[in-house]
């Protein structure tokens, strides 16, 4: 196997699906044990809802959530017992969780249960209808700042980017009409499209203040270790080493914008050609195209994309 440095990427909410999960509990005891865990920590089958359950129910944010993390901590328990293991970590908004269970810092169990409620605190901290978030496509973040700037000032309402996904893909969020008239203000200024997107809640923006305060009170009382492989943070983008900056990373990324651009050319600077996003989905691979292509970017979500993984890991360094 080559030696250059590897990174596990976590994916976030949206690349949940039916289904997801079932090949690698099929066929590797580890996953199997992974959801039986999740399922004694929330005290309901989330493994029936994975596999089998209504695609409606698997979007609820408090599902969604717990599911997501519960696969990506599978597959990658599944990649350890192969001999993979990653020198970094970074994990999208809610994939933060997966990263930092791999590294240590946190228990599994405590993170199934935190993140169940960090789901149910951002569904209720802002009232269904009040929020949006929109994806803006082909614009620079200064000029989309300076749009979400005089759309708040225009309206009195929130917007601010929250996710920096990539160079052509920057989502904002805040309440409904200032998100609309930022979306309006950016396609003004040369953005490509401007969609508003079918989410519950405006994540990562101020509006997520109650959720976050109440998500502080709970991870202030659980056990963080000192993580045994850096992540890299979504807030700062910086790789930390340390339990109470993990914990505190937790806390300020509910209302603190994705940065994951930055996170992923903080990464590239420490070394890392090859990636693998470790979850369901495949965005985060898609992403890394259109951050730096010239990058290896792997996937592993079940059984055909996890042996293509470990081929192209394994094979001589050219």
């Amino acid at each position: 196997m080559s030696k250059s440095p590897l990174a596990f990427l976590f994916p976030g909410q949206g690349s949940q699906a039916v289904g997801m999960g079932k090949e690698l509990v099929d066929r590797y005891s580890v996953a199997r044990e992974t959801f039986a865990e999740a399922d004694a920590a929330l005290g309901y089958s989330l493994s029936q809802l994975c596999f089998d359950g209504l695609e409606e129910k698997l979007k609820l944010t408090e599902i969604t959530q717990p599911a997501i993390l519960t696969v990506s901590v599978a597959a990658q328990r599944v990649l350890a017992e192969q001999g993979i293991q990653p020198q970094y970590l970074a994990g999208h908004s809610l994939g933060e969780y997966s990263a930092h269970v791999t590294a240590g810092t946190l228990s599994f169990a405590d993170a199934v249960r935190s993140v169940a409620k960090r789901g149910r605190y951002m569904q209720e901290a802002v009232p269904v209808g009040v929020g949006a978030m929109a994806a803006i496509l082909a614009l620079p973040l200064e000029p989309l700042e300076a749009a979400c700037r005089q759309a708040a000032q225009e309206t009195g309402g929130t917007v601010s980017p929250a996710n920096i996904n990539s160079p052509d893909q920057i989502v904002i969020s805040g309440t409904k009409r200032a998100v609309e008239r930022a979306a309006e203000l950016a396609k003004e200024k040369g953005a490509k499209r401007a969609l508003i997107l079918p989410v519950s809640a405006p994540f990562h923006c101020s509006l997520m203040q109650p959720a976050q305060d109440r998500l502080a009170a709970d991870l202030g009382v659980l056990r963080f270790s000192q993580p045994r492989i850096p992540v890299f943070t979504n807030v700062d983008a910086q790789p930390i080493q340390d339990a109470e900056q993990a914990r505190q990373g937790l806390i300020r990324q509910v209302t603190g914008a994705v940065q994951w651009v930055r996170s992923i050319q903080a990464l590239i600077s420490a070394g890392v050609d090859r990636f693998v996003e470790v979850g369901p989905g495949k965005v985060l691979s898609g992403l890394m195209r259109q951050i730096d292509k010239s990058k290896t970017a792997l996937n592993v979500e079940g059984h055909e994309s996890l042996e293509k993984t470990l081929s192209a890991l394994r094979a001589p360094l050219t």
